[in-house]
């Protein structure tokens, strides 16, 4: 049985990135989850492994692309 890959650094900097980005334009964690149907605090724990496709509705709800959501990751 293969193993679920887990980098727990990089989806701790996600996690954390994904917080700096909904903080910033004040969204709260209920008003992202009615718009988006996705659970944005599991994700913000950093526990849990999410797919590209859902970090890029994340990326579109923000109006960035993935790019811009990783160069991000480089400034924090």
């Amino acid at each position: 049985m293969k193993r679920q890959r887990f980098d727990a650094d990089l989806i701790s900097g996600i996690a954390k990135r994904i917080k700096q980005l909904r903080d910033e334009k004040g969204v709260s964690q209920d008003t992202f989850y009615i718009d988006t149907d996705i659970h944005i605090a599991r994700i913000e724990t950093g526990k849990i492994n999410l797919t590209v496709s859902t970090l890029k509705d994340i990326c579109d709800y923000f109006g960035i692309s993935l790019v811009d959501f990783f160069i991000g990751m480089d400034k924090r």
